[in-house]
């Protein structure tokens, strides 16, 4: 048995690199490519959002992955599918039904990621010990933010800069995509290189999964539990339409109501300027909640979270092109997001306290999946009856429903909080 510990400095961050990598191809990036190719913003808003379905339902194969063969052979062999997935993507761009088939590409690779997260977490826990889990989950975020800036920001700007180099956005989304599955090969190659063999292939005999429905059951039987599940639907309501529509907006033509940005600059917004400030919120979020509990700051977070988009709408509203305008809106944006964030990532921990709570976890982050797929799934038919200004108006009335919640939820008044016995 390798001692657990053995370079994590090497291959933690690869790991995380290539978890957040996939997830930021597939959710997001698919968005910019679509619009860039003049498919529709309903279409991109329904099939789209559907991609996050894998996720919604990784709870109830998360077991099956624990029970057969070891979690590196499962995170290689995903990351491998994740690499002809892509392949597929870039190598379908140029047909005919090329919506159909690179659709079906993101959904494989959408299952394959959902899966890979699964394992590499799993592999995260069995590879390091308690003391290292904690010391390295810096290091886990961090790499897992720089592949969203290397997906949403290098990875669109290279796009951006072969469609002016082509003049022909099939041409260069499909080199794009290509290379974007030799990079995911490259980082399944050096996986495979650089993660130690911690598990045994023995078949796991006494981990039989003994009384799984109960474990799934008992979770809705938590006390209070319709609200809470009604409360995380609804946390990002707004967020969830907005995030499928902000592309479309900045990319279309002003006389389409949309701003006319190039992709290599939404590349530099998002991918830079956006990612930065996402990772600040959600650090400074972390931080206060530790200081000062769940309860004190649920809801100036939930305001971080919405109010900024207001900025959306008065851009659109305005229809204001400035560069200084849109990246301060870009920015408050992220920062509200991931400053917002915390305190939904803290209230799932709650929710998933007790016996079984890895399961109930799991069981609570697939909820959240589902409240950003189902709004996700109508933000573009909304944005095509309401116009660009309307529909960020309707993405600010979206979070009332949350604030109204909040005098119904419940939660440890120092929830969160640093106690004695917990630093020691």
């Amino acid at each position: 048995m390798v001692q657990k510990d053995k370079g994590a400095w090497t291959w933690v961050p690869v790991l995380y690199f290539a978890q957040g990598l996939p997830y930021v191809l597939v959710v997001t990036v698919s968005v910019i490519m679509y619009k860039k190719l003049g498919v529709s913003n309903i279409d991109i808003g329904l099939y789209t959002s559907w991609l996050y379905l894998p996720w919604v339902l990784k709870p109830l194969w998360s077991p099956f992955v624990d029970l057969k063969s070891t979690k590196r052979k499962w995170f290689l062999g995903m990351q491998l599918v994740i690499s002809v997935a892509l392949l597929g993507v870039g190598l379908t761009l140029p047909t005919n039904m090329f919506f159909t088939t690179t659709l079906a590409c993101f959904w494989m690779a959408a299952f394959a990621s959902a899966t890979n997260d699964i394992a590499s977490d799993g592999y995260y826990m069995i590879g390091l010990t308690e003391k290292k889990q904690s010391f390295f989950v810096g290091m886990r975020s961090t790499f897992y933010r720089l592949a969203m800036v290397t997906g949403e920001g290098l990875i669109v700007f290279g796009a951006g800069f072969l469609e002016q180099k082509y003049g022909d956005s099939t041409k260069a989304w499909s080199i794009t995509m290509t290379a974007a599955a030799f990079l995911m090969l490259a980082l399944t190659a050096s996986n495979f290189f650089v993660t130690p063999k911690y598990e045994s292939s023995e078949p796991k005999t006494t981990e039989k999964p003994v009384g799984f429905f109960e474990i799934f059951s008992s979770f809705f039987k938590k006390p209070h539990i319709g609200i809470a599940l009604v409360f995380i639907l609804t946390y990002r309501l707004g967020e969830s339409q907005l995030v499928k529509m902000a592309s479309p907006f900045l990319l279309d033509d002003p006389i389409d109501g949309g701003l006319g940005y190039t992709t290599q600059q939404l590349g530099i917004l998002f991918g830079t300027i956006g990612v930065i400030m996402l990772t600040i919120g959600g650090i400074i979020g972390g931080i206060l909640i530790s200081r000062d509990g769940l309860k004190k700051w649920m809801l100036p977070m939930i305001l971080s979270l919405n109010v900024p988009n207001i900025l959306y709408a008065i851009l659109a509203l305005t229809k204001t092109t400035n560069i200084v305008m849109v990246t301060a809106t870009i920015a408050f944006e992220k920062f509200g997001y991931g400053f917002g964030f915390a305190a939904f990532l803290m209230y799932l921990i709650y929710i998933a306290e007790g016996k079984s709570k890895t399961s109930h976890y799991a069981i609570a982050t697939g909820f959240m999946a589902l409240g950003m797929m189902l709004p996700g799934m109508i933000s573009g038919y909304m944005q095509e009856w309401l116009g660009y200004g309307g529909f960020f108006v309707w993405v600010v009335i979206a979070a009332l429903p949350a604030l109204l919640l909040l005098q119904y939820i419940e939660y440890p008044a120092d929830f969160g909080k640093k106690t004695k016995a917990t630093d020691e």
